[in-house]
């Protein structure tokens, strides 16, 4: 049996706003009707996995159980993390080393944490990996 992820779900208090700040820091578009949910996808209708992002009445209280880790196609980790925060992300971790590597954990608007990654095109080119896999 295979699944495709449809949807990675935010429940929020502001779907309209929080759709803002994923649609422009993603690139991807807005989509939205009467109904007060908020779709942020690259296409509509789409077959890729999108954003769904839920009104409820109450504030989030804990630490995310998953987050998302983004990284960048045409710019560069940093400028992404720069931008995040232009739009109102706030960093709470930022793990970024002098050799370059790292990451930098951040909120969004709504308190929501993520993550930005080197893009493919920042990392050194890659001997051969060995990876243990398991059935």
């Amino acid at each position: 049996m295979t699944i495709q992820i449809h949807h990675l779900t935010f429940d929020c208090t502001d779907a309209r706003k929080l759709g803002e700040f994923w649609s422009a820091l993603t690139g991807w578009h807005l989509f939205y009707d009467e109904d007060p949910e908020v779709i942020v996808a690259p296409s509509f209708p789409s077959t890729e996995t999108s954003f769904l992002f839920i009104p409820v009445p109450e504030a989030k209280s804990a630490k995310n159980r998953m987050h998302i880790d983004i990284k960048p196609e045409d710019t560069t980790r940093d400028e992404l993390v720069e931008r995040a925060l232009s739009l109102g992300a706030t960093v709470y971790g930022d793990h970024r080393k002098e050799d370059g590597s790292g990451f930098v954990a951040l909120r969004d608007p709504e308190g929501n944490e993520f993550c930005v990654e080197r893009g493919e095109h920042e990392m050194a080119a890659r001997g051969p990996m060995t990876i243990g896999l398991t059935i």
